[in-house]
């Protein structure tokens, strides 16, 4: 039998409150590495499964559960399509920036 890997993403906002600056930069730096920063305590992922559970539990050994907080909002195919950016301040995918 062979397995089947699914490569397909997901589409994850993080938002978080991380009250020591230490906890907070190394929380940082793992999103900046995953995803793309859309506001000070907001980061948009897209992500594979296994990426996702990864990313958590890292998150998870970092912060302090009595202080701070971390939410995953995973956003559906069909609701990410009418993500709506006030003002849109996205670069272009890479794919299509003129040179």
């Amino acid at each position: 039998m062979v397995k089947r890997i699914s490569a397909r993403k997901l589409f994850i906002v993080v938002a978080y409150d991380i009250v020591d600056d230490k906890r907070r930069n190394r929380v940082v730096k793992l999103l900046e590495a995953n995803g793309t920063r859309v506001n000070y305590s907001v980061f948009e992922c897209m992500l594979t499964e296994a990426v996702y559970g990864r990313l958590r539990r890292k998150i998870g050994e970092i912060v302090d559960d009595g202080q701070d907080s971390v939410i995953y909002y995973p956003v559906c195919v069909n609701c990410y399509t009418k993500i709506v950016y006030q003002p849109d301040r996205r670069e272009p995918p890479d794919t299509v920036r003129m040179v």
